[in-house]
């Protein structure tokens, strides 16, 4: 009876030294080995499960408890394996000190058969060879998953401003010679320009714009035809909108300088965000402060009132935390200026200048009657020589020959571009009563060369007639010479006196 009763000591006593030490020859299945790869910073998933051969019996049946240990090999072939996460028969779990509290169970009930050991997040320093024992009743299972680690680097560290220099590195574990390195940004290959240029697993970007944020992926091949990816979140701090934006007010209307960060300040962990507007003017900087808001990206300038004065440059400075991103954009004001100032009296010849404060050149004007029908109003756009072929109504110049009271209300002149409508400003037309009836500009100076004319022939015809009156008489008469010439003035004042009633009939 004695021999018979030393079996089960001995079978209890090969399971305990098997939690800690599984032989070869006693585990079942030993697995081979597996690689996973991870980006540092990302989660990973070790994978152990139970044997695929008992997949089909009921967890719950099997009788007794479980124990995992999962070890991680040392850098080195002489180094020790050391213990990273360690499940006793009791429930019990220990961890490695420098791995807590990153490292856990994918299945922390073991109900399941999953033993898989979960890393969050990976750093570069986990790569390496990693080992799992694990004993369920009277079965043994052994996994070795090796770690390979990504690593994504970015200079200098988030978040990168608009225009500044930065450099992607990337990095494996893997220890055969590198070959290639491919980029890709949002899924498309990067080819190497004067913009991007790649060598040695670092891709750099001369001058980063909102456009180049996004998913950034790296693809290395190795010697061995090995393969690794991995993707990188870029962000960039800047501005929303074109780089060099010009905004198109009226004068006299209020205008809002737009400021709207690409990101969140709080997307790059800040605390603190501060908003500040200038503007330089004859040598004096003006400053305005905006109020801090943490949950809104939008830091506009209001301006109540407009006018050619306030056109220029401004600037939107705006700080998250130690980096500070700005912005120029120019305020552009649109005026009318007349050529009769007040109100204009019916019959009056009346020019419009529309005006654009810093233009581009490449601005086009449009006039438009708004309290009228385009057949009733009585309009020519004459503008300079090279607007010549320009079609009705365009130009920078409004010209109405004759006011009439049809001409009354809103003009509005609009400004153009390629990219469509930039901005307008509306003039206020006032016409008086008709005025008297006066000879058409261009007849004119025929009328008044005209009387001068007739003027002269009556002066040679008096000249004469006294002069042959001179003849008959006696020389004994002198004042006749000095009559003859008081009519020489005489003239004059006829002339002058024409002219100013001629003047007192025009506008």
């Amino acid at each position: 009876m004695r021999p018979v009763s030393l079996v089960p000591l001995l079978t209890i006593t090969l399971l305990v030294f098997s939690a800690g030490h599984v032989l070869p020859a006693v585990a079942e299945g030993e697995g081979r080995e597996q690689k996973v790869w991870a980006t540092a910073g990302s989660p990973a998933v070790l994978p152990c499960h139970r044997s695929p051969g008992k997949v089909g019996k009921s967890w719950k049946q099997l009788p007794g408890k479980t124990s995992v240990l999962w070890k991680r090999h040392g850098g080195s072939a002489h180094q020790e394996p050391h213990m990273v996460l360690e499940v006793g028969y009791s429930g019990l779990c220990k961890t490695a000190l420098p791995m807590r509290p990153r490292v856990s169970l994918q299945d922390s009930a073991l109900r399941n058969g999953n033993f898989s050991l979960r890393i969050d997040p990976v750093r570069s320093e986990d790569a390496g060879l990693y080992e799992a024992q694990v004993v369920y009743g009277v079965e043994v299972r052994s996994c070795r998953v090796e770690l390979g680690v990504m690593t994504v680097t970015l200079s200098p560290p988030s978040p990168v401003l608009e225009n500044e220099p930065l450099v992607l590195s990337c990095n494996s574990s893997h220890r055969a010679s590198l070959v290639e390195t491919r980029w890709f940004h949002n899924g498309r290959l990067v080819p190497t320009s004067a913009t991007f240029c790649s060598l040695h697993g670092a891709l750099s970007i001369l001058h980063p714009a909102i456009s180049d944020a996004g998913s950034w992926g790296c693809q290395l091949r190795y010697s061995d035809n090995e393969i690794i990816s991995a993707t990188y979140n870029l962000q960039i701090l800047g501005f929303d909108g074109p780089a060099n934006p010009v905004v198109y007010a009226a004068s006299g209307s209020a205008a809002e300088l737009p400021c709207t960060l690409s990101y969140l300040p709080s997307a790059f962990g800040s605390s603190t965000v501060t908003a500040h507007w200038s503007r330089l003017t004859g040598g004096h900087l003006q400053g305005w402060g905006i109020p801090q808001n943490l949950s809104s990206r939008n830091f506009p300038l209001h301006l109540p009132a407009v006018g050619p004065a306030d056109a220029g440059q401004y600037r939107c400075a705006v700080s998250a935390g130690s980096k500070t991103t700005s912005r120029d954009m120019t305020l552009a004001v649109i005026t009318v200026t007349p050529s009769i100032q007040g109100p204009v009296s019916e019959g009056c010849h009346l020019l419009l200048f529309c005006s654009l404060t810093h233009p581009r050149g490449h601005e086009r004007f449009q006039w438009k009657h708004l309290d009228a029908a385009p057949a009733n109003s009585k309009l020519a756009v004459a503008a300079s020589q090279h607007q010549q072929g320009h079609a009705p109504h365009m130009g920078p110049t409004l010209e109405i020959l004759r006011v009439s009271q049809a001409d009354t209300g809103m003009w509005e002149c609009s400004v153009h571009g390629p990219e469509g409508r930039l901005g307008a400003v509306e003039y206020g037309l006032q016409v008086t009563g008709a005025q008297v009836s006066s000879p058409p500009t261009i007849f004119s100076g025929q009328v008044t060369f005209g009387l001068t004319l007739t003027l002269f022939l009556l002066l040679v015809v008096c000249i004469l007639a006294l002069a042959l009156q001179k003849r008959k008489r006696s020389p004994a008469f002198p004042a006749l010479e000095g009559m003859v010439a008081v009519m020489v003035p005489r003239k004059k004042e006829v002339e002058e006196n024409q002219k100013e009633k001629i003047q007192q009939t025009e506008c």
